[in-house]
């Protein structure tokens, strides 16, 4: 027999949820109060799933919950919620509630369903889907707590029509996690759409957002959709969001409370039920409190706030993450030793996973061995204990890949327009012309930190002098060493 608990102080709550349950041949116990709560004797009474309200008026919902999970860890708890405290129940999940729930109850169908999956599902099923979604999209999880708690909390979310908002510092994997939501959520077949607030111009993100009519303004040759209307019935992330303008946020707000919006030089009134996911690297209280950011619509979009911890906070995910990183290239070996994942493991790593992938894209492409071993000796100084290093030259090596991968594009595009083949041939060359603009911009790099000494570059980058030519495109044995 499945036993039921349910916690509201509204009697005919209570009674209309001990009809429905029983009918399904539940055995429901009710209790209208906190005091109630107390009474249970819970040596004798287990329960398999329990439904607690938020507010009563002698107890706290979450008070509650602690003690009944402390009680029996393995009851699971769905918390019934009105809308102005969704924020307080996904608090309620950090402390192991399985699921919530909004009053009233406007779709019984949804609720016996929520229920029923719950009293089916255990917790090796649960994570074994959320690792499976993990993979797919490339998200590594690890060991780190803090980092598992966020995963799991953005699981169970996932399935709420409910805006997100997840704050961490640049490039700590604010998008992987948001697309992990997408795929986690019931939309995971409908398009996925990023923009960076930061990345365009007002006026050509205002377009972007809310499509234009034809002549809206120069250049706007016809009729063009907005991510709005485009992601209506699947997610739309706005990165960076506290970059958007004033206007832009005014514009994000009206959308948000009613739904509605219109197309750049239209005044027709367009619907969408786009799922809103927002990222931000800045604390956007912070920016509220310095008026750099509408409070209006920061309490908008933090209906479920989530932060993503920098790699400092999580460096026993380091070797996996390296590992993960590592089998992005192809054709390669490379390992490190251990000494030398310690090491790693003990550097700040300021600009998180996004420089480690460009730390080990580095290693990739200046190593003179596929299956090198990499030891603490071959690291740079800094992460070694030594002198402060320079920050990669991150947006450099990007804007070769932009580069190259715009092109590329490109001309695939215009051959399949004009029904050519494509030079299979070409793109290789392109790709090891990429490799070596990449490694001629860090020997320059590490030139210039070592005043022009062509040993101690090689060194520090952990290849040979034959290497280094080669990468500078010097042909001569006998070039000058030093």
């Amino acid at each position: 027999m499945t036993n039921l608990l349910i916690v509201d102080d509204e009697i005919e709550v209570g009674n209309f949820l001990s009809h429905l349950f029983k009918s399904k041949g539940y055995n429901v116990k009710v209790v209208n109060s906190g005091k109630e709560f107390s009474n249970i004797d819970f040596s004798k009474s287990n329960f398999h799933v329990a439904m607690i309200d938020l507010k009563l008026p002698d107890a706290d919902g979450l008070t509650l919950l602690k003690e009944l999970k402390k009680q029996q860890p393995r009851c699971k708890v769905v918390i019934m919620t009105g809308y102005s405290t969704i924020h307080t129940a996904v608090e309620a999940i950090k402390s192991g509630a399985s699921d919530y729930i909004e009053k009233p109850f406007d779709d019984i169908d949804l609720l016996e369903k929520q229920i029923d999956q719950l009293l089916i599902s255990t917790g090796s099923t649960s994570q074994q889907h959320i690792n499976d979604l993990a993979n797919k999209i490339g998200l590594i999880i690890g060991k780190n707590p803090e980092m598992n708690q966020l995963i799991e909390t953005a699981y169970k979310v996932a399935g709420k029509n409910v805006i997100v908002l997840i704050e961490g510092e640049t490039g700590t994997g604010k998008e992987v996690l948001a697309r992990f939501i997408h795929e986690a959520s019931q939309r995971n077949n409908e398009p996925f759409i990023g923009v960076n607030c930061g990345a365009i111009t007002e006026s050509l993100l205002e377009s972007e957002l809310f499509g234009h009519e034809k002549g809206a303004f120069t250049g706007a040759s016809h009729q063009r959709k907005g991510l709005f209307e485009i992601a209506s019935k699947g997610t739309l992330f706005l990165d960076e969001v506290a970059e958007a303008t004033q206007s832009i946020q005014v514009k994000l707000l009206r959308v948000l409370e009613t739904r509605e919006f219109m197309r750049v030089g239209s005044e027709n009134t367009l619907h969408t039920n786009t799922r809103l996911v927002a990222a931000s690297n800045v604390n956007l209280l912070e920016a509220v409190r310095q008026k750099n950011f509408r409070e209006d619509l920061f309490y908008r979009l933090n209906v479920v706030h989530l932060i993503v911890p920098p790699l400092r906070e999580r460096k026993e995910d380091i070797p996996l993450l390296i590992q993960h990183l590592l089998q992005r290239h192809t054709n390669n070996s490379i390992t490190f030793s251990e000494d030398a994942l310690k090491v790693l493991q003990g550097y700040r790593w300021p600009g998180n996973i996004r420089e480690l992938s460009n730390f080990v894209t580095r290693v990739v492409t200046l190593s003179d061995s596929a299956d090198a071993i990499i030891t603490p000796s071959n690291l740079p100084l800094a992460m070694n204990g030594g002198t402060p290093m320079k920050p990669i030259e991150q947006e450099e090596l990007e804007l070769h890949m932009e580069g190259f991968l715009q092109s590329w594009v490109e001309k695939t595009l215009s051959a399949f327009e004009q029904k050519e083949e494509i030079d299979l041939e070409e793109v290789l060359a392109q790709i090891k012309q990429l490799e070596s603009q990449v490694g001629k911009a860090f020997i320059k790099r590490t030139l210039k930190e070592t005043h022009g000494n062509r040993r101690e570059t090689a060194k520090r980058l952990q290849i040979t002098m034959r290497k280094l030519r080669y990468l500078l495109n010097e042909k001569s044995e006998s070039s000058k060493i030093d």
